[in-house]
This record gives C-alpha cells, sequence and structure tokens, in this order.
C-alpha cells in the first residue's frame, strides 16, 4: 500500500473507531509494521490532522475532524450497492474484503435516509461465485498494472502445455467463472490474454515497465475492436 492511500486508510479506521486505536492494532489491519503507522500519525499531526494519544494507550481523532462528506442521491447508493454486491463473485478475495470496507465507511458516512437503502437487502447480484485462483494472487496482479512491473508466471494453456512466460499486465477481466489477465508477452512479442485459473505459479519480477502501460492499453483497445477478441493461450 503506497503512503498517501495508507494515511487515508489511517484516517478512516481513527474516525469510526470509538475508542483509542493501537498502532499495533492498526499495522495488522494494513499490513505494515507498528514503526511505520508511527511515522505516519507523527506526518498526519504535522498536517494538523488532529489525532492524539500516544505509544501503548492508543491513537483517536478528536471529535469535530472528518474528511470531506459523500452525498449521494437514492439511485447512486443503489448502484454503489449493486457494484460491491458484484464484487462479492469475482475470484479477488482482497476486493471483495475491500468491498466489505467501502460498505461500512459509506454506511458511517452518509445521512440515515440513504442507510436504510444501502441497508435494505433488497437488491442482490446472483449467479456463481468465481474460484479463488491457486497459482496467483490478484491484488499482486493489480498491483503490477498500477505499478507497470512485470510478473513472471508459470503457465498451462487448454492443451495442457506448460510455459514460463514474462508478461508485462496492463488489464484485468473479471468474468464469472475466472479472471483474465491480459498483458504484453515477451514470449509470444504480443497482447495476448492469460486465464488466472491456468497459473500454476507467479512472482513479481524486478523489472518495470513504467511509461508503456497506456499505449499497451490502446493497442489491446484498438485490436479488440479489430479483431472483437484477442489472440489467446
Amino acid at each position: 500500500m503506497r503512503k498517501a492511500s495508507r494515511l487515508f486508510e489511517i484516517i478512516q479506521i481513527l474516525r469510526l473507531a470509538g475508542k483509542p486505536v493501537t498502532a499495533a492494532r492498526i499495522a495488522a489491519e494494513l499490513e505494515v509494521t507498528p514503526r511505520s503507522i508511527y511515522r505516519d500519525i507523527a506526518a498526519l499531526q504535522v498536517m494538523r490532522v488532529p489525532i492524539e494519544g500516544g505509544r501503548g494507550i492508543g491513537y483517536i481523532l478528536r471529535p469535530g475532524f472528518d474528511l470531506p462528506p459523500l452525498m449521494f442521491s437514492i439511485e447512486e447508493t443503489e448502484a454503489i450497492v449493486l457494484a460491491l454486491a458484484l464484487l462479492e463473485r469475482t475470484a479477488d478475495a482482497a476486493l471483495r474484503n475491500a468491498a466489505k470496507q467501502v460498505r461500512q465507511k459509506i454506511a458511517a458516512a452518509i445521512p440515515p435516509p440513504l442507510r436504510q437503502a444501502l441497508d435494505a437487502g433488497a437488491l442482490y447480484a446472483w449467479g456463481s461465485v468465481a474460484a479463488t485462483p491457486a497459482g496467483i494472487d490478484l491484488a499482486i496482479v493489480r498491483r503490477a498494472i498500477r505499478d507497470e512491473q512485470k510478473l513472471t508466471i508459470d503457465y498451462r494453456d487448454q492443451f495442457g502445455r506448460a510455459t514460463s512466460r514474462t508478461i508485462r499486465p496492463i488489464v484485468l477481466i473479471y468474468y464469472s467463472e475466472t479472471a483474465t489477465i491480459v498483458a504484453w508477452c515477451e514470449l509470444r512479442r504480443g497482447i495476448r490474454s492469460f486465464r488466472a485459473d491456468r497459473v500454476i505459479g507467479s512472482v513479481l519480477d524486478g523489472e518495470f515497465f513504467r511509461g508503456e502501460g497506456a499505449g499497451l492499453r490502446k493497442e489491446w483497445v484498438a485490436n479488440w475492436a479489430a479483431k472483437r477478441g484477442l489472440a489467446a493461450d
């Protein structure tokens, strides 16, 4: 998690907490060290975010401080409810967990009448739930797309043939049965799609392709529009 996102998350954790929260607890939730949280809280205090407390006793956000309010119409709230429900059907465990956190944050921020629409239980996304792929963490794929970092994957194609690929991931598509990674494949020297459930193993490469992602996505969109699809492995 990047520092800017982490600072925002710390504010949200403290805002929703009804009592002091220790750095250790915040660190566990954000998957960083307590030392990082101490530094982040010090940085927030320098930015005049009214956080009170200290080591050993926990931290709390002084009453009266809040982020800008979120104002949604009824239809906008229903759109959020349905979108979060759809995330529950993906194979991305991290996104499923994030959807629950988003729902809690929105419920805490919006007025009671809109909160009723959020909690009414009248909108559902039905159908099969995609299985979490065993050979790759989709959260790492999303991170690689954001950071434009290469991935090395061990992949088994539709005929059962196994290969090792170094790819430049640019798009992640969620289908009902699985997720598909769209990437520039250095072995095939072109854009290919890889089913996440066919990935045997994966690791972040130490190399990056910074500045190339947007161009590769434009190329993929152009190919898709021309052929109504793309070459698959």
